[in-house]
């Protein structure tokens, strides 16, 4: 298992101060009663919009990409309710990391739990496929509360967000492992684990496939679902957080477990995989990370798309 970062008196140096005031505003906002919270949050996406140009434009980008039958009025509605959600998000990781379980269990709905019991039953392996909502931090501190398991995640390069975002999702789950940790992962999947894992992403050439995503036909899609899969044994179990509609709180949703995958080959598995992802973000799409590139790798020679 990854070797989790830990506390310590280092993280107290000056140069963490700045980082420190950021942690200690984004606390004291988390406790003030939710529909203000809710406010704030997309007031400060409102904000984030007129300022972070070059995410505004890979945003747009993204949508014209994966969504070339709307109208541009539609998409531009998208661009705008996502920045609003890239504000919240930001409140939901608080949320998340901060938040009494009592008082996310008030605003908070979950259903589908009996999926993973299934495949617990049938002693197999749960991967939990995690897509890159932007309410990512707060559906997997709501999963955990009902099922804790164990989450797949990248180290960050400040050991200070390191430290911190560890600590946040252990409250509710059993460990975190380094996504480049493969063998682990596979381990744990054997031994009845529940693995969350975000095939969704653009994770460059390496150990990707293209396959159609939305309306991208060559889209590079992680073979990491087929490996795991297919040398585990695991079941695959979606799932979706996303926030109900005018600040009435959220509601996490475990969809139906998949006990015998496509697992021919990883051209198929990923193609099947995106279908799955695809259902998966409509469910909320204004929700998703499409700050993201994720259509940035190309076969070798192919112009950028962005």
């Amino acid at each position: 298992m990854t070797n989790l970062p830990q506390f310590s008196r280092a993280l107290l140096h000056p140069r963490y101060w700045g980082v420190w005031f950021g942690i200690g505003l984004l606390y004291l906002i988390t406790l003030l009663p939710y529909p203000v919270i809710y406010r704030l949050g997309r007031g400060l996406g409102q904000l984030a919009r007129r300022f972070m140009k070059r995410r505004v434009r890979i945003t747009r980008r993204n949508l014209e990409l994966a969504f070339p039958h709307k109208t541009v009025e539609e998409r531009e509605h998208y661009l705008e309710k996502n920045f609003e959600s890239v504000g919240l998000g930001l409140m939901e990781t608080g949320i998340a990391w901060f938040w009494p379980t009592r008082r996310i269990q008030r605003w908070c709905d979950v259903s589908g739990v009996d999926q993973i019991h299934a495949v617990q039953e049938a002693k197999r392996g749960v991967l939990l496929i995690g897509i890159h909502f932007l309410t990512l931090e707060l559906g997997a501190r709501m999963f955990g509360m009902n099922t804790p398991g164990i989450g797949v995640y990248r180290p960050n390069d400040n050991p200070l967000l390191d430290w911190l975002q560890t600590w946040g999702r252990m409250r509710s789950n059993k460990s975190m492992i380094d996504r480049k940790d493969l063998k682990g992962m596979i381990r744990a999947l054997k031994q009845g684990e529940i693995i969350w894992y975000a095939p969704d992403h653009d994770y460059g050439p390496r150990g990707s496939v293209f396959v159609p995503f939305f309306g991208v036909d060559q889209a590079a899609t992680t073979t990491g679902t087929y490996t795991l899969a297919r040398m585990s044994g695991a079941a695959i179990v979606p799932m979706v957080p996303r926030r109900k509609p005018d600040g009435k709180g959220y509601e996490l949703i475990i969809l139906p477990a998949e006990f015998s995958p496509p697992l021919e080959t990883p051209e198929g598995t990923a193609l099947w995989m995106n279908k799955i992802i695809e259902e998966c973000i409509m469910m909320a799409p204004e929700q998703y990370m499409w700050l993201h590139r994720r259509f940035k790798t190309r076969p070798e020679g192919v112009p950028s798309r962005y």
